[in-house]
């Protein structure tokens, strides 16, 4: 029980840097899409799926289509019009399923049926399996998927000093930032309910640890280093690992946990989860760097290639650069940008450890018995290597 008061602590405690540390021009977006290789993408989730039994773009249908959100839908069509990220979120659930990716519910799923029941599992739970996962382990992936889909509509709240008349009218940007933190902590208590109801404690510390790290990640986006520029290779990857990677990892692991693994594939799982969580992000950081030219691609200053650039040419330099960027409005020019990083080693540095985590992933999987789930994994952490 003291573990769950923690999680809902945290939940307040995320709310509220989520109103602090809004969204503003220049940060880091993120997005329940993927963008990488999306053909061969979409072939590899689709396969993982059948393995599974359901298409995991169904996972949270249950939340999703329930009284509360159907009325946060309704008032969310006020902001038709405007250039709230809300109503991009809104929007990602019902696009076409086929470019929907909810990849953590999917590997919670694939991971629970590659490991199997453990040696300590009771033989009264076999009956209860369906395509080899026990019914906690689907709700798991359930709740993965509700705190990740909190967070993305937590982290679409708009900072207003920004605003411009262009936005749309400010009367309808602040009903939208209502909107978020109202539907996002809905989420996230659907999230903590179903949580309690697996009824063991070690899964509930993990998972209320990933909501802690996903709180300690916003605090360290919004900290005066990041906005220096000064982030370093070691300080981007943990700050990568808490918003992206700690709750994946810690899934997996309570994956484990549910079927009464012991503590070594316990920290296969973890760590399988941490490098393709990793490895998935810095492939989305690099894929604005490696479309044509003429494309007008934003891409985040904190993303990994533009760390990389900024310590191979030295922060004077870089400060120059982002100068030569900008027009006489003080906005950047992201093409130029581009252009100027794509001319050092930034980028393939970036490519080299995207490559370094997804071997790390398949290291981790492999020591799994083969099994269809173990190949897809597999499969996964291999087209997150592929640009």
């Amino acid at each position: 029980m003291a573990h769950l008061h923690t999680c809902i602590a945290r939940m307040a405690v995320w709310s509220r840097l989520a109103c602090l540390g809004s969204v503003s021009r220049g940060r880091r977006t993120l997005s329940i899409f993927s963008s990488s290789s999306p053909s061969n993408w979409t072939k590899v989730v689709s396969d993982a799926e059948k393995i599974v039994g359901y298409p995991t773009s169904f996972m949270s249908l249950r939340c999703l289509l329930s009284d509360e959100l159907s009325n946060i839908a309704m008032h969310v069509r006020k902001l038709v019009g405007t250039k709230h990220p809300l109503l991009n979120t809104a929007r990602g659930f019902v696009y076409d399923s086929k470019h929907n990716l909810q990849m953590r519910g999917l590997v919670v799923l694939l991971m629970s049926k590659a490991a199997g029941p453990g040696s300590t599992a009771p033989d009264a739970l076999l009956p209860d399996m369906v395509s080899g996962i026990y019914p906690s382990q689907r709700n798991l992936a359930e709740i993965t998927e509700l705190i990740h889909t909190a967070f993305l509509v937590h982290r679409g709240i708009v900072n207003l000093k920004d605003w411009t008349y262009s936005d749309g009218p400010l009367k309808e940007m602040q009903f939208g930032n209502k909107m978020a933190i109202l539907s996002g902590d809905f989420l996230l208590a659907n999230a903590c309910t179903g949580l309690a109801q697996l009824n063991n404690t070690k899964v509930v510390e993990l998972i209320s640890s990933a909501i802690g790290d996903l709180v300690q990640g916003v605090y360290h986006e919004n900290s005066s280093s990041t906005e220096e520029g000064n982030l370093s290779v070691a300080s981007w990857e943990d700050q990568t690992f808490l918003s992206h990677g700690a709750l994946l990892a810690k899934s997996c692991q309570a994956a484990m946990e549910l079927a009464r693994h012991n503590t070594e594939a316990q920290m296969l799982a973890y760590q399988y989860g941490k490098h393709l969580a990793l490895g998935h992000t810095l492939n989305l950081d690099l894929q604005p760097f490696l479309k044509s030219s003429s494309d007008p691609t934003l891409f985040s200053l904190d993303s990994a290639p533009v760390v990389f650039h900024r310590l191979v040419v030295g922060p004077e330099r870089w400060l120059h650069q982002l100068q030569q960027s900008q027009s006489t409005t003080k906005q950047t020019d992201y093409s130029k940008l581009r252009r100027l990083i794509k001319t050092e080693q930034g980028v393939s540095q970036a490519a080299d450890l995207c490559s370094y985590h997804g071997n790390k992933a398949l290291e981790a999987i492999r020591l799994f018995p083969p099994s269809e789930a173990r190949s897809a994994l597999e499969n996964i952490a291999s087209a997150v290597m592929k640009f």
